[in-house]
């Protein structure tokens, strides 16, 4: 499921990254990495904010779509 999706507190692992690879590439340069942990902190209009190894990541409801997580 997209990590919009996800339940704020609760920590899930990433699957998948999908987009263009230069989108692929920014994320990863954040920290979200395919078998990364990454916890939904708070949700608001479908933007999120979000604690990825250690730091907490802002990201627009387009880019935690192309977030997927088990």
């Amino acid at each position: 499921m997209p990590l919009i999706l996800a339940e704020a507190g609760v920590e899930n692992s990433i699957r998948k990254i999908g987009g263009r690879q230069e989108v692929k590439t920014h994320l990863e340069n954040l920290g979200f990495v395919v078998g990364g942990v990454v916890t939904v902190i708070s949700a608001i209009g479908g933007n999120v904010i979000v604690n990825v190894k250690g730091a907490r990541i802002a990201l627009s409801k387009e880019m935690a779509e192309k977030i997927i997580i088990v």
